[in-house]
């Protein structure tokens, strides 16, 4: 009963705070962007808990703690330097601006903008939309397995309970809505997250007995070396860096997290926003690798052959009290809807402005935006939520799999392009189609091809990270060989840098 009255009031205050937001969602600078004026704490709270969601903390925490022990952490590492601290520094303040002077509410829109090609805008619209699904289907598989440890619910239920109450409040409120209800579900994850590590190492005699035990730990399948899973750098190295590369360098070209960038402030909230949005991943991803780093010393009650690497991180939870499960099941659930909410708001923004507007339905008024918008949330959210029934069924059974396929398609696709076309006018629109295309062509081909692949790229964590590498490459040699963009077009984009503004001696002397 008190988990259940928990959540009711969880699920009430979401609800009320969308219904709230109503007045910021009536046109779509309001409903997408939230009138481009979103402080620090929301912007970077927002960042956060769409960066980390059940994926991380069951999938990914699970398998990597499994498989390279305490070095995991290095993951979480990672996601705050790279994927929190440099993201903000390097495209924080460029993406606000320039996507302003462009007008641009998406990506898609960005790039369209950017080069003057609708067609550019409508490929990657495509690109997002087709792979944000499997993404989201993986969100629907972490929750599930924690709410049927927590209440015996149905898996079929959790889905549908999951994508109503997401629907409700970002269809009332908006991008507003979202940021508001993540900065409840961050608050929710960063004490949540710090709760439950205590418990569970708690539960093996504490931190020093727990390394112990973990460096007595021996699996020859995997490495002979004794102590490996208390080492510093693990059993593998190698696979482990292509997995921080992976989930850190891969935020950096993901749509529903650039975008945030869109909607801050200004310069005060992007300078707060980069040190909170830091913090947060440091606790939140760092202490989630860390607890999947001890999955080993729960090695009796885990039988990983039989239910998979996603099954580890709710094993090792079980074993709490009512009070604590209560809190893991919100934590996840916070993580997991605010990961949706942003997926859904990135993809049926990116189909209405970049897609149906102006190829399908012409002189398409504000209102009318708006209204598709808040269908294809709908629209987004049930096929999303019948894949995850599907795949739930079928041999694709990780959580990681899904989502290293949909990150590195995405940003192998979107990554280089829009950071080099931020910085240099060089840029190629050629460029930015061959990078599209490699990135989409080849997860695509590591879904159906695997085993014809390179033993370092069968993993599509591996194989992800790889192509925002290439890409990385791939841009600026095609823009050499390629016609070279107008530079009157390319001058008017970067006049936005050049324009003069005010700021207190505290930002900036004088002269």
């Amino acid at each position: 009963m008190v988990k259940i009255l928990i959540l009711l009031i969880y699920f009430a205050v979401l609800i009320g705070i969308g219904l709230y937001c109503r007045k910021h969602a009536t046109d779509v600078n309001g409903f997408v962007l939230g009138g481009r004026s979103v402080g620090p704490w929301l912007t970077a709270f927002a960042y956060g808990t769409s960066y980390f969601s059940a994926v991380v903390f069951v999938g990914y925490a699970g398998q990597f703690g499994w498989k390279y022990g305490i070095a995991a952490t290095w993951a979480g590492i990672g996601n705050a330097i790279i994927g929190s601290l440099m993201a903000w520094v390097v495209l924080g303040r460029r993406t606000r601006i320039m996507s302003q002077h462009l007008d641009s509410a998406t990506m898609p829109q960005f790039f369209g903008e950017r080069f003057g090609s609708p067609a550019l805008k409508i490929g990657a619209s495509v690109i997002i939309f087709i792979f944000l699904i499997p993404y989201t289907a993986s969100l629907y598989n972490g929750l599930s397995r924690l709410f049927g440890m927590a209440f015996n619910i149905d898996y079929s239920v959790c889905i549908l309970l999951m994508a109503i109450l997401t629907a409700i409040y970002v269809i009332a409120g908006g991008y507003m809505a979202t940021a508001i209800n993540d900065f409840i579900q961050g608050i929710i994850m960063l004490f949540g997250i710090v709760a439950i590590i205590a418990a569970v190492i708690n539960s093996k005699g504490g931190l020093m007995t727990a390394l112990d035990g973990l460096a007595r730990v021996t699996d020859e399948t995997v490495a002979t070396t004794p102590g490996v899973f208390a080492s510093f750098l693990g059993p593998d190295p190698l696979n482990l860096m292509f997995v921080v590369i992976l989930t850190s360098l891969g935020t950096w070209g993901l749509p529903q997290m650039v975008q945030k960038f869109y909607a801050i402030k200004d310069e005060g909230a992007i300078q707060k926003g980069t040190i909170i949005s830091t913090i947060f991943a440091l606790v939140v991803a760092g202490g989630c690798y860390f607890l999947g780093g001890f999955g080993r010393l729960f090695s009796d009650q885990i039988d990983v052959a039989e239910g998979g690497y996603d099954s580890i991180i709710p094993t090792m939870l079980s074993g709490l009290s009512p009070m604590l499960i209560a809190l893991v099941v919100i934590l996840v659930l916070s993580a997991s809807m605010s990961t949706l909410s942003s997926l859904v708001m990135a993809s049926s923004s990116t189909l209405t402005i970049d897609f149906i507007k102006d190829n399908f339905v012409k002189n398409m008024n504000e209102k009318k935006q708006v209204l598709y918008i808040r269908v294809l949330i709908v629209v987004f959210i049930i096929i999303s939520a019948v894949l995850a029934l599907i795949q739930y069924k079928s041999s694709v059974t990780f959580i990681a799999q899904l989502m290293g396929i949909s990150w590195g398609a995405l940003a192998g696709a979107f990554l280089a392009p829009f950071m080099y076309s931020l910085y240099g006018k060089w840029v190629s629109k050629a460029s930015c189609w061959v990078c599209f295309i490699f990135s989409s062509v080849l997860m695509v081909a590591n879904i159906f091809f695997r085993s014809s692949f390179p033993e370092i790229m069968q993993s599509p964590i591996n194989c992800g990270a790889i192509a925002m590498i290439a890409g990385l490459v791939i841009v600026p040699v095609v823009s050499i060989f390629t016609p070279k963009p107008d530079k009157t077009f390319v001058d008017n984009a970067f006049a936005c840098y050049d324009k003069e503004t005010k700021v207190s001696q505290k930002t900036a002397l004088g002269k």
